[in-house]
């Protein structure tokens, strides 16, 4: 008897407590969420705005247009926040008290991308995301036909100028021709050509090396570009356009215009083994002829001699003539 007493209070108390909780989750899912119960937070740590807490409100709205706890479906809004471009992460859940949190994460550009006529964001993660209409954040401008696979490498090489005194005071941009990337610079017109994107460090050092023991003590609009792509030497290109070197660029060209042309040298290189080996064969074939004409006079001096010495043994002595009385 003791043990069906308790299996019957046993059963009472779990009927007692499921009553008791769905009565509760009825009165949980017809609360209503207000604004003053959806709480919004952005969690990253470089401050952007390209998301709106009142497009987020909206959005919310928009999913759940009863405005009920139990009509709200929590994975389908988290999919939807996650969907935004600038939206890095979101998390999405509800409080006992019937709160609605969401602590959204922002994208935070590293640099702006302006490729093939369209301008767009890139993260530390290399995504691409749009500019906004209402908020446009400060960073480095990259021009040039830039491949998906580098945006890493460039992010890195962003963050660096960033972190270094130095490279953020004399590079605002960066443009890539061809294969090859240049840093622009605040002060003069020259750009600083560093080609690939393997060694960054030691060709900004190169570069700050140049610019403390030499570029100081000159007029920064005296060149065009500087280029530290080689390894172990600076080369630089002269501004066209800066009078003062009017006279190292007339310099120049009268050097190249006294320096033979290469194609000159290789046409005469061919035509002296010709002319030598033409004389080589007139002479061997001359030599044959020299030598033949003197054995034919010989001959026929020999001959001649002969001829002549035959009719003269060949005629007789002349007889006495004798008379007959």
């Amino acid at each position: 008897m003791k043990n069906k007493y308790r299996i019957l209070k046993i059963v009472v108390t779990v009927i007692i407590l499921g009553l008791l909780l769905s009565f509760s989750l009825k009165r949980f899912s017809s609360q209503k969420i207000t604004d003053n119960k959806i709480s919004v937070k952005m969690s990253e740590k470089t401050p952007v705005y390209f998301v709106d807490e009142k497009d987020i409100r909206e959005i919310v709205k928009k999913e759940n247009p009863s405005g009920k706890v139990g009509d709200l479906n929590i994975p389908s809004l988290e999919k939807k926040i996650n969907a935004l471009p600038a939206v890095d992460s979101a998390n999405v859940y509800l409080n006992l008290n019937g709160k609605l949190n969401l602590d959204i994460k922002q994208r935070v550009p590293v640099f702006r991308l302006n490729k093939d006529g369209k301008d767009f964001y890139v993260d530390e993660k290399g995504i691409e995301f749009p500019t906004s209409r209402t908020y446009s954040h400060p960073c480095m401008l990259i021009t040039g036909n830039v491949q998906p696979d580098e945006y890493e490498k460039l992010a890195e090489l962003v963050e660096k100028i960033d972190k270094d005194d130095f490279s953020k005071k004399y590079f605002i941009g960066i443009s890539k021709y061809k294969d090859s990337y240049n840093l622009l610079t605040s002060e003069g017109n020259y750009r600083v050509e560093i080609g690939d994107l393997d060694n960054i460090d030691f060709k900004v050092k190169g570069f700050k090396t140049f610019v403390e023991k030499y570029l100081v003590y000159q007029d920064p609009q005296k060149y065009s570009m500087v280029s530290v792509k080689y390894q172990n030497q600076i080369v630089t290109t002269l501004n066209p356009y800066f009078k003062e070197n009017d006279s190292l660029l007339k310099a120049g060209k009268l050097e190249l215009a006294k320096a033979p042309t290469p194609t000159v040298i290789p046409k005469k290189a061919e035509v002296k083994p010709k002319t030598a080996e033409a004389k080589k064969v007139s002479s061997v074939a001359a030599k044959p002829k020299e030598s033949t004409k003197p054995k034919t006079h010989t001959k026929e001096t020999k001959k001649t001699e002969k001829k002549t010495a035959a009719p003269a043994q060949s005629k007789p002595k002349p007889k006495p003539k004798v008379k007959i009385e």
